[in-house]
C-alpha cells in the first residue's frame, strides 16, 4: 500500500491525534483540558449510537437511557454505598446490558418510526423516574456525584477508554459478526432468506451499544461530580443524534468528529448567546444538505479527488 493512500492518510493522522491528545494536559489550562474531556466521553457516546444507527441501521430516540442509567449508577452507589466510582462504573455497564435486552426485547418487533417512538417512549421512563424517586435521585436537583481522581487522572483515564472503545470497535465491524450488523443495515430481508436470526442480531448491537453508552454516562459523572435527570432527557438522545451525521455515519471517525464539533460550539457559542442552538442548527442543516456523507465523509472524498503527487 502506498503512502499517499486514504488508509495511510488516516493511520498518520491518528498517530498524530494520540500526541496531541497525550499533550493536552501540558498544553492546557484546567478549563481546556475539563472541555477535551467532555469531548472524548461523548465521542464514546457518539460511536455506541453510531453502531446502532450507522451499521445495523437502528435509529435509536432513547439512547440517553443509557448514558443516564451509567451515570445515575455510579452517582447512586456511591451516595448510598459508598462504592468507588470505578466500581460503580462497572456495575453501570453491568446493568445496562439487561435494561438493553429488555428495551430491544420489545422494539426491534417494530420499525421505521414505530421503532424510534418505541425507544423514544422507554427513554421517557426512565427520566421521569429519576425525576419522581427524589429519595434516591434527588429529583430535578440532581444529586452530586464522586470524582475520579485529579481532572489530570480523569483525562486520562477517559482517553484510555475512547482507544480501547474505538480500537474494540473496528475490530467488531471488521468480524463477522460485525459483517452481519452491517448486513442488516443494508437488506434485512435477504440476510434473514440467508438463514440469519436477524432479531437476535439486531438486539445484541442493542446491547452492545447500551453498555458502551452507559460507560459513557458513568464518565460523564466521575467528570462532572454532578448528575440530574437531564442526562436521561430525549434532548441528549437528539444531541448525540445529530453529532453521528453531522460528522458521517457508519465511520466511527465520524462520529467523534461529530461530537468534537457540537461540543465546541455549544461551549463557545454559548459564551456569547443564549440562542446557540441556532448556530448548532444552521450547522447540521448545512451539512445534511451540502455534505451527505458527513463531514468525515466530504473530507475522504475530497482526499481522494486530490490529483495524484
Amino acid at each position: 500500500m502506498s503512502s499517499g493512500t486514504p488508509a495511510t492518510a488516516a493511520r498518520r493522522a491518528g498517530v498524530i491525534l494520540l500526541a496531541v491528545l497525550a499533550l493536552v494536559p501540558l498544553w492546557l489550562g484546567d478549563y481546556g483540558r475539563s472541555l477535551v474531556t467532555e469531548i472524548l466521553l461523548f465521542c464514546i457516546f457518539a460511536m455506541s449510537l453510531d453502531l446502532l444507527m450507522g451499521y445495523t441501521g437502528l435509529i435509536s430516540f432513547g439512547h440517553a437511557a443509557f448514558f443516564g442509567l451509567g451515570a445515575y449508577t455510579v452517582a447512586v452507589l456511591a451516595a448510598q454505598f459508598g462504592l468507588h466510582p470505578v466500581l460503580g462504573g462497572l456495575a453501570a455497564v453491568t446493568l445496562a446490558a439487561p435494561l438493553a435486552a429488555v428495551i430491544s426485547f420489545f422494539c426491534i418487533r417494530a420499525s421505521g418510526v414505530y421503532f424510534i417512538m418505541l425507544t423514544l417512549a422507554f427513554g421517557q421512563l426512565l427520566y421521569a423516574l429519576a425525576l419522581k424517586w427524589r429519595a434516591v435521585t434527588g429529583g430535578s436537583d440532581g444529586m452530586v456525584a464522586p470524582r475520579l481522581g485529579s481532572g489530570m487522572q480523569t483525562y486520562c483515564v477517559v482517553l484510555l477508554m475512547l482507544i480501547l472503545v474505538f480500537v474494540g470497535l473496528r475490530r467488531l465491524i471488521a468480524s463477522p459478526l460485525g459483517q452481519v450488523f452491517i448486513g442488516i443495515r443494508e437488506n434485512e430481508a435477504r440476510m434473514r432468506a440467508a438463514g440469519y436470526a436477524t432479531a437476535g442480531y439486531k438486539m445484541l448491537a442493542f446491547v452492545i451499544a447500551g453498555c458502551l453508552g452507559a460507560l459513557a454516562g458513568a464518565l460523564f459523572a466521575m467528570h462532572n461530580a454532578f448528575v440530574s435527570p437531564a442526562v436521561l432527557f430525549w434532548m441528549l438522545s437528539g444531541e448525540a443524534m445529530v453529532m453521528v451525521v453531522l460528522g458521517g455515519t457508519g465511520t466511527l471517525i465520524g462520529p467523534m468528529i461529530g461530537a468534537a464539533v457540537f461540543i465546541l460550539l455549544k461551549h463557545f457559542v454559548s459564551v456569547h448567546s443564549v440562542h446557540w442552538e441556532l448556530l448548532v442548527g444552521a450547522t447540521f442543516i448545512a451539512c445534511v444538505m451540502f455534505f451527505k456523507q458527513g463531514m468525515y465523509g466530504w473530507m475522504r472524498e475530497r482526499w481522494m479527488q486530490r490529483p495524484p503527487p
